[in-house]
């Protein structure tokens, strides 16, 4: 699936640590690069990590019901500022980052992140290649039973270019192109998606986001707004032609000081003929982001965060999800719970940054999550 390769390849600019302002900053929000994409690791005192320099490689755990349990690792090189330049942005950066999981995925890839003019405009991207083994649900059969292996592989790339127009408001354009290959270990002639072998795609969107959020790594307020349309055409050289829109909110509200409530709702719907690997997906926990790939999708769910101690914490969360006209034909257009508890510790508290252990549970299935990070 090309957006669980693109988190990967895009880890280290969104997911490997916050921003640079610290925890007691008595007004954090006038800090720019409380909602920068691509955090500053230099000056922090992350044991974890091996720095010389600009230059910094920090290794990430990962285990879900998707990829297994394995390890990402990235590089990083943050490009130097002035003193002026660091009140104003961010740091731009070029990073590079592996993975390898248990169930012999594998995935490489090189990404940037620059930003200029007092922050205005902001520019990132990445190239990579992968070789995904997932597991795919189809139509309850009795002979072949309800799960096969899916492999997925080849090359993506993708760029993103925004400015700020007013306020926390950025606008902008993107552009993808995606070659992959893969291999269905049964395959449903019945099943109305696109199966082919081999896909080329390639397409130019629109977005538009809001961001007021304190700390992007672990928000205690603020809120995210983000809209996404992305047109892929036999014009731009793709093999099919389709549309995919994404839009989504999320809101963070701190009840007192050790409690965080946190919510979010999201949609997907792709329009045309999609391939299999871009269908939506229904993004919850408790089961592989495989299970319900669809034509449209959405879910609402809210998280209670617990700070017990220092860096010890807690987390219930809830939520629901809908698919309609999935692959798997499996709770088609009926609900979708999702809950469960987790466990954090920060393992730097400057930056907000948690190591979090979840135990989800759903409809037929169960999961343990271990990444870096809150789930949103």
């Amino acid at each position: 699936m090309q957006r669980i390769i693109a988190v990967l390849l895009m880890l280290l600019l969104s997911n490997m640590a916050a921003s640079d302002q610290h925890i007691d900053s008595e007004d954090e929000t006038t800090d720019p690069s409380a909602h920068a994409v691509a955090p500053d690791l230099r000056e922090d005192e992350l044991k974890l990590k091996l720095q010389k320099g600009d230059f910094v490689i920090v290794p990430v755990p990962i285990s879900n019901p998707t990829l297994d349990t394995g390890l990402v690792v990235g590089g990083a090189y943050f490009y130097p500022q002035s003193e002026q330049q660091k009140k104003v942005q961010p740091a731009s950066m070029t990073a590079a980052a592996a993975m390898y999981t248990s169930n012999d995925s594998a995935m490489f890839g090189l990404g940037h992140q620059s930003y200029w003019d007092q922050d205005t405009w902001r520019l990132g991207g990445a190239i990579g290649y992968a070789n995904l083994k997932l597991s795919l649900l189809t139509p309850v059969d009795p002979g072949t039973g309800p799960s096969v292996n899916w492999n997925i592989r080849g090359n993506l790339a993708f760029a993103r270019l925004s400015r700020k127009i007013l306020g926390d408001w950025y606008v902008g354009v993107s552009g993808r192109f995606v070659n992959f290959e893969q291999s269905i270990g049964s395959s449903d002639d019945t099943n109305p998606f696109d199966q082919a072998e081999e896909t080329k795609t390639a397409g130019f969107g629109l977005i538009a986001e809001y961001d007021s959020r304190d700390m992007p790594m672990n928000s205690y307020s603020g809120r995210l707004f983000q809209f996404g349309a992305l047109f892929n055409d036999e014009a731009f050289g793709s093999d099919v032609s389709y549309q995919s829109y994404k839009i989504a909110y999320r809101s963070y509200y701190e009840l007192s000081v050790p409690v965080v409530l946190a919510w979010e709702v999201q949609a997907c719907h792709k329009s045309g003929a999609a391939p299999l690997w871009d269908l939506c997906t229904v993004k919850l926990r408790g089961f592989a982001a495989t299970d319900y790939l669809s034509v449209s999708s959405a879910s609402g769910q809210f998280e209670a965060r617990w700070r017990m101690t220092g860096r010890w914490g807690l987390v219930g969360f809830a939520g629901v999800g809908y698919s309609r006209d999935n692959f798997s034909q499996t709770n088609d257009r009926e609900p979708i719970p999702s809950y469960g508890i987790g466990v954090r510790f920060m393992v730097l508290k400057a930056k907000r940054i948690n190591l979090r252990l979840d135990f989800a549970r759903s409809t037929d299935s169960e999961a343990i999550y271990l990444s870096v990070g809150e789930a949103f």
